[in-house]
């Protein structure tokens, strides 16, 4: 409920929640039974429990150990009756709590405004920081208090309370991070809008599309064009939603046409920015809006090479399916393939040889057919399937398979990449075994016959025991399928 200093917590978020709110170990004195009962009864707006303790003489601004009074208690809960009670009965309004808030603060970000009045009246300071060089202001920005930031700036007429924080951020950057729509358009028509940057280089619209707020970031590029405007990382708004999966902004930003060409100084594509980030629907939303599948980062990598290297079959699948180049090297000269097979991603492996075996036969395809290059698990293929299996693992010998791969047409580093993959003085299996389903997967897309091809290209590939013992076998099915119908 009380506002904290985040510092050095890793959180974004002000409140402070109840178990925080517990007493910690500390050099400050520990309050007296009476003293922590009249702080709990005004928590809980306990007027009767608050009147009989105060006829005992207690010290209604005695502090806990995290120097908080009875009147912050009351004032965080918003509680009236409580913060009427103990400014009669002359309770201070400028003690501040060991992260230096005062209940004018409280106020702030709780909204109240009858009880920000009465604290003003009761002599609060009115330009109170916290430790973090925050004020009024700052708070109501931060948790939308609209009529607290009228009265200070239309009533009160404090304008020079719209200053920077401790991070070089106006109250007009804090709405902006929170996605405070009402509070943004409020500080418009007061004339405190800022395009200004804080310290770490961050404009309103960068802290906006951080956190997602696209009513926000629309109401941001109606006041000034800084759309494309760089923060200290070197990352734009686009870029930042995309780092943070904000699907509906970058669809938002893509409309505006941001630019999706990078900049010099900036190492990764928006492209690239995506598949890092793993954020599956960017990418789709991406290509949707034409950018370049094949764009270079700093280290002439294009985004297939990120994805093969992170071994991500959803997004290799994707980046294969849209036809991305697979022969670009980047600055080490490696291939994407190479990339895969370096990174020890057999699966990613298999996927790019079948798409660089699809692809260089050009075929027409069938509209009614569902492309992908993942493994094979369908009950159609179950059968073929197997006895391929059984061919790589309980037939071929040493290096045959790498004859049937030649036989084939799989180029020297497609095979190379195939026995990257070491797992033993049996790895030949494996290797044999991944390279028949590659090939099985370009009959399939061709729309021919497996058991017929595998048979034929056995037998013209010197393999004619091999093919003989394949045809038995497929007989064999056969009758098991016919007896089994019967």
């Amino acid at each position: 409920e009380i506002p904290a200093s985040t510092r050095g917590r890793g959180a974004t978020g002000p409140v402070q929640r109840h178990g925080a709110m517990r007493e910690q170990s500390s050099k400050h004195t520990e309050v007296l039974p009476d003293e922590r009962e009249f702080q709990y009864a005004a928590k809980m707006n306990n007027l009767e429990t608050m009147e009989k303790l105060f006829k005992k003489n207690i010290n209604i601004n005695a502090v806990d150990t995290l120097k908080r009074t009875a009147l912050h208690f009351a004032v965080a809960r918003n509680h009236v009756s409580a913060v009427d009670f103990l400014l009669h009965h002359k309770a201070r309004v400028d003690i501040a709590d060991q992260h230096g808030l005062t209940v004018i603060h409280l106020a702030a970000w709780s909204g109240n405004l009858d009880i920000m009045r009465k604290l003003v009246k009761a002599g609060a300071d009115q330009k109170a920081k916290n430790e973090e060089g925050r004020n009024v202001l700052h708070f109501a920005a931060q948790n939308n208090s609209v009529k607290i930031v009228d009265y200070f700036i239309q009533d009160l007429h404090l304008k020079d309370l719209n200053k920077p924080d401790g991070k070089g951020r106006r109250p007009f950057l804090l709405a902006s991070e929170k996605g405070h729509a009402d509070m943004i358009n409020d500080l418009i028509s007061l004339k405190m809008s800022t395009s200004e940057k804080d310290k770490e280089g961050n404009t309103a619209l960068h802290l906006a599309a951080k956190n997602g707020h696209s009513q926000v970031v629309e109401i941001l590029l109606k006041e000034w064009e800084e759309i494309n405007d760089l923060n200290q990382n070197n990352t734009n708004a686009l870029q930042i939603a995309i780092q943070n999966g904000h699907l509906s902004l970058v669809s938002f930003l893509l409309d505006k046409n941001i630019d999706l060409v990078p900049k010099p100084e900036q190492k990764n594509t928006p492209l690239h920015l995506a598949v890092i980030n793993n954020h599956l629907t960017v990418v789709k939303s991406l290509l949707g809006a034409n950018h370049d599948i094949n764009s270079l980062n700093h280290r002439q990598e294009t985004p297939l090479h990120l994805a093969a290297d992170l071994g991500n079959v959803e997004l290799v699948e994707l980046l294969l399916k849209a036809g991305c180049d697979l022969q670009t090297s980047d600055k080490h000269g490696k291939t994407a393939l190479a990339v895969a097979s370096r990174s020890n991603n057999a699966l990613i492996v298999d996927m790019i040889i079948k798409a660089e075996r699809y692809y260089a036969r050009k075929q027409v395809r069938d509209s009614d057919f569902v492309l992908s290059f993942k493994q094979d698990h369908s009950l159609q293929t179950k059968q073929i399937r197997s006895s391929l299996w059984n061919l790589a693992y309980k037939q071929l010998k040493p290096q045959e398979w790498k004859k049937l791969a030649l036989f084939w047409k799989f180029t020297e580093e497609q095979i190379k990449a195939i026995e990257e993959q070491w797992t033993g003085r049996s790895s030949y299996k494996e290797h044999g075994h991944r390279m028949l389903l590659i090939w099985l997967h370009g009959i399939l897309l061709a729309h021919q016959n497996p058991v017929k091809h595998i048979y034929e290209d056995l037998m013209e590939a010197g393999f004619q025991h091999l093919a003989e013992k394949m045809r038995a076998e497929s007989s064999t099915h056969q009758e098991s399928r016919k007896c089994a119908i019967s």
